[in-house]
């Protein structure tokens, strides 16, 4: 094993009944593979059909897409008539494709089903699963990368991420590529089996790895990747190794994928785009707090613990064996993936919880090594920490049941079944810790995170209705009887989810623009808020505009936490 290797010989015994799962897993990759792909499809799915769309990013990006596919013009980022420069175009190229897909398909409102913009990130993380098995696989035995890629398969943050249609997923899957071929050429005894097929391969891999994720995420990738390979490079005191990657032929394919929209979108908008991404976007969030996501460094190592749940209850017992080991390739190579990228983020003052995910794998990787060495610490300070297996589902779950009752005013009895049952699974995986050892302790830890998953994204914000005003606005539209497309303009209430939902030609505006455009004609509706009512019956009055009263629509704006009513006018007879 290239984690420990002093502890080459020492493997993890069978666990009980769960076990037996591992056992049948690691019998074939194609087997560790479906149990993967399984167990992240129980993690991922509850909700993805039935969350409405998640304001502001999701949204953004969901409606950028849209409005790729409605324009036929897929080199530019436009929200309407304003450009979105903020990320390269690769996560939209996805989600058009999936959606041209659809409407090929004959599905009915395509261009506004949600989920259907989710499917890259789906398949985002669920290739991460199944790459971080693959890149495990250079450093311990097949039951230890299987460990690891359930680890991913379960974590809370990788179940929300897999769950919005946003770029994080995608990305993950192409560091985690890139860092597995790292692997298998930093690694002496993975070098040692390469053959003049996988001495190919693995370049071919890493360069387009490269190309996507700047195609996703700009240099985000350079970041994980450079810094590790600089580190790596400078510790050894030799870089020859890289070599291996063919980097004049890698940089030559690197950029035939990636120049060609960079040049497109130079042409289009000159500078605009490095100065939007760049200047606006990028520097930025080094030194400022960006649209409030302000945080002190260590942010992210408090959140990791609920964020890597349930692998993060074995990561503080791994962590004096790792430190112990961190001279062997193995350990070296992962605490470089980690460390230097993980400091960088603390430091950088905007932060968001996925910044880090692509160095989740490198910690699953390390923990399952040390599992597998049975070199999980016993210190009487750290082992109190597995209750966290319990508490984490009990505390969420509570969460949960209580925006049931207090947002939802229902009980939601489904949700206390989940919830409940993950709290059990927990307590018996931390109860019985000491007497099933690890790997079935994680395997329960796996189990109560997919309940967890069930009673919070498949019931409990699915039910939320008063955190979705948009869809109920976007419904007002659709049955009113108006010969479509049914337009509307909105005051006190811009969330890019109605425009997703309700149209591109939605007016966001402010109570003369309302009115004005109520004026324009018959069928048209507008959405006031109700702390500007007052002011649009003003406006209205003095224009002379006449028009009919329609429902008020009750809710809560989920991206800032304010109560608002949506009062609904209509240009003509009353709904």
């Amino acid at each position: 094993m290239a984690v420990t290797t002093r502890y080459d010989q020492r493997q993890s015994a069978p666990a009980g009944n769960l076990g037996l799962i591992l056992d049948f897993a690691t019998r074939s990759h194609a087997r560790a593979a479906a149990v993967l792909i399984l167990v992240a499809l129980l993690n991922f799915l509850p909700g993805f059909f039935d969350i409405p769309p998640i304001d502001r990013d999701e949204a953004r990006f969901a409606q950028a897409s849209k409005q790729m596919i409605e324009n036929r013009d897929y080199v530019d980022i436009r929200f309407q008539d304003e450009v979105r420069y903020k990320k390269p175009v690769g996560i939209y190229w996805l989600q058009a494709g999936v959606v041209n897909t659809a409407r090929a398909l004959g599905m009915t409102r395509a261009l506004t089903t949600i989920w259907l913009y989710r499917i890259p990130s789906l398949a985002g993380a669920i290739g991460a699963v199944l790459l971080t098995y693959w890149t495990a696989l250079a450093f311990v035995s097949r039951r230890a990368a299987l460990v690891a890629g359930l680890m991913m398969a379960s974590s809370i943050l990788l179940g929300v991420e897999a769950r919005f249609a946003t770029t994080d997923a995608m990305l993950l899957a192409t560091v985690v590529a890139a860092m597995g071929v790292l692997a298998r050429l930093y690694l002496p005894e993975q070098r040692a089996q390469l053959n003049a097929r996988s001495a190919w391969t693995l370049p071919a891999i890493f360069w387009t790895a490269l190309a996507l994720g700047v195609l996703l995420k700009g240099p985000l990738i350079f970041m994980v990747v450079g810094l590790a390979a600089l580190l790596l490079s400078v510790i050894d005191r030799r870089a020859d190794w890289l070599l291996a990657l063919k980097p004049l032929i890698g940089v030559l394919w690197f950029a035939a994928l990636v120049l060609p929209w960079f040049v497109a979108i130079m042409g289009r908008a000159d500078d605009g785009f490095l100065a939007e991404s760049v200047g606006h976007d990028l520097i930025p969030k080094l030194y400022s707090n960006q649209e409030g996501h302000g945080a002190p460094p260590g942010t992210y190592f408090l959140l990791f613990w609920l964020m890597f749940f349930p692998g993060s209850m074995l990561a503080g017992l791994a962590a004096p064996a790792v430190w112990a080991a961190r001279r062997e390739p193995g350990a070296k190579f992962l605490l470089a993936w980690l460390l230097p990228s993980w400091l960088i983020l603390e430091f950088v003052v905007t932060k968001l919880p996925h910044y880090v995910l692509p160095l989740f794998p490198a910690i699953a990787i390390l923990i399952a090594g040390i599992m597998e060495a049975r070199m999980l610490s016993r210190h009487r300070w750290l082992t109190p920490g597995i209750a966290w297996w319990f508490i984490f589902p009990v505390l969420l779950g509570l969460a949960g049941v209580v925006c049931l009752i207090a947002i939802g005013h229902q009980l939601g009895l489904l949700a206390w079944v989940f919830a409940g049952g993950a709290a059990s699974v927990g307590l018996v995986a931390w109860r019985l810790y000491d007497i099933d050892g690890a790997e079935q302790s994680l395997l329960r830890g796996v189990a109560a995170s997919i309940l967890l998953g069930w009673a919070l994204f498949g019931v409990v914000i699915p039910t939320l209705e008063a955190l979705f005003p948009s869809p109920v606005l976007a419904r007002i539209l659709r049955d009113s009887g108006c010969p479509a497309p049914v337009t509307a303009a909105s005051v006190g209430y811009h969330e890019p989810s109605l425009v997703f939902l309700a149209g591109t030609a939605t007016r966001l505006t402010d109570v003369g623009g309302a009115a004005e455009f109520l004026a324009g004609g018959p069928c048209r509706f507008a959405f006031i808020e109700a702390r500007q009512e007052r002011g649009f019956a003003a406006y209205a009055e003095a224009i002379g505009l006449r028009y009919a009263p329609g429902p008020r629509v009750e809710a809560i704006v989920i991206s800032n936490g304010q109560a608002i009513t949506m009062a609904v006018f209509r240009s003509e007879s009353p709904l």
